[in-house]
C-alpha cells in the first residue's frame, strides 16, 4: 500500500467513525423527542410539579422534544388509553404513576414490545424499566414518629388513607410501624380514603369528628388531605387534634406557619428532582448505562413549625 493510499484509508475510517457517533447521538436525542406522561391527577400540585420537571430535564437534553402529559384521573382504562395513545404517537419514553400497579402490566407490556421505556414515577408498577420515588416507608414513619410524640405517646389517632397504590400503602405501613411502638396509642381507624384531595380530606375528617368524641391525632396520606382535614376542624371548632402528613407542598408550608392550624409536620417529597431523575434514568436505559428494574428511593425529610421557617420548598426552577 502506497503513502497516499494510506492516507485515504485514513481518512475514510475517521469519517466513517465520525458518522457513526453523529448516527449515535441523533439516535439518543430521537429516543426522547417524543415523550408520553400518565399521572394520577393533575389537580394535584404535586404531580404539576413532577411534570414541569421532567419536561425541563427532556427539553434540556432535547429542546424541540415533544411532551404529551395527561391525568389519569385515578381511572385504570384512562390510563390504559393514554398510554395506548402514546404508543400510537410514537413515544418512546414514557412516565407512569401507575393507577393501579399490577393492572397496568398489559399496558407496560404493549409499550415495550412497540419499543417504548416506561419508567415509573412517585409509585412502583410491576413490570417497568425502572423506579423513581420517595422512600415512602421512611416518610409515613417519620410523620407518625413525630406525631406520636406530639401526642405524649397515648391518644387516639386516625390514619386517613388514600388510593391503593404503591406509595400510599408504604406511608401507612411506615406509619403503623412507627405507632406500634407506643402502645398508649390507639388506632381508631385506618379504611377511609381521602383520594388524595382536599375536599374528600374534608368530608372524611368530618366523619372522624362525628365518630370519634376523643380523637387526638390523625395521620393524613398526604398534603391535600391535611388541608382539608384542618378545615374541616376549624370549621367544627374541635381542640386538641393534631396533624401530621406527607409531601411538604406549598400548602402545608402555609399551615405549618399558622398558629391556629391543627397541622404540626409534614415528610417532604420533591417531585420536580423526581421528574428529572426519571428522565435521567429513562435515558440511561435506552444507552445501556442502567440496569432494567433499578429503583431510585429519594430520602424524605420531616418538616415542622420549628424548621418550616429554613424550608425552601419543593426544587422548581
Amino acid at each position: 500500500m502506497t503513502f497516499k493510499s494510506t492516507l485515504l484509508v485514513s481518512a475514510l475510517a475517521l469519517v466513517a467513525t465520525m458518522g457513526a457517533t453523529t448516527g449515535a447521538t441523533s439516535a439518543t436525542a430521537a429516543d426522547i423527542s417524543n415523550v408520553g406522561i400518565s399521572v394520577g391527577s393533575l389537580g394535584n400540585p404535586y404531580f404539576v410539579t413532577l411534570v414541569k420537571g421532567a419536561t425541563t430535564a427532556i427539553h434540556k437534553t432535547a429542546p424541540d422534544a415533544r411532551v404529551n402529559a395527561l391525568s389519569a384521573d385515578w381511572d385504570l382504562n384512562k390510563q390504559f388509553s393514554q398510554m395506548d395513545s402514546f404508543m400510537s404517537s410514537g413515544a418512546k419514553l414514557i412516565l407512569l404513576n401507575a393507577v393501579d400497579p399490577q393492572a397496568t402490566l398489559p399496558a407496560i407490556r404493549r409499550a415495550q414490545k412497540g419499543g417504548a421505556t416506561v419508567v415509573a414515577v412517585d409509585v412502583g408498577a410491576t413490570g417497568v424499566d425502572a423506579t423513581v420515588q420517595t422512600d415512602n416507608t421512611a416518610a409515613g414513619r417519620l410523620s407518625c414518629e413525630y406525631l406520636a410524640q406530639k401526642l405524649n405517646g397515648k391518644g387516639e389517632v386516625a390514619i386517613q388513607n388514600g388510593q391503593q397504590v404503591t406509595s400510599i400503602i408504604e406511608r401507612v405501613k411506615g406509619c403503623k410501624e412507627a405507632l406500634a411502638k407506643f402502645p398508649g396509642i390507639k388506632i381508631v381507624s385506618d379504611d377511609q380514603s381521602g383520594e388524595g384531595a382536599r375536599d374528600i380530606g374534608f368530608q372524611v375528617m368530618q366523619g372522624y369528628l362525628v365518630r370519634f368524641p376523643n380523637l387526638s391525632g390523625v395521620f393524613t396520606i398526604n398534603d391535600p388531605q391535611a388541608v382539608g382535614s384542618d378545615l374541616a376542624i376549624r370549621q367544627a371548632h374541635r381542640k386538641g387534634i393534631v396533624i401530621t402528613s406527607v409531601d411538604g407542598a406549598p400548602d402545608i408550608v402555609a399551615a405549618l406557619k399558622d398558629p391556629n392550624s391543627s397541622v404540626v409536620a409534614s415528610a417532604s417529597q420533591d417531585p420536580y428532582q423526581m421528574g428529572i431523575d426519571a428522565v435521567t434514568a429513562g435515558q440511561d436505559i435506552m444507552d445501556g448505562k442502567l440496569k432494567k428494574g433499578s429503583v431510585k428511593l429519594i430520602a424524605p425529610a420531616l418538616i415542622t413549625r420549628d424548621n418550616v421557617g429554613q424550608y425552601k420548598g419543593w426544587t422548581d426552577h
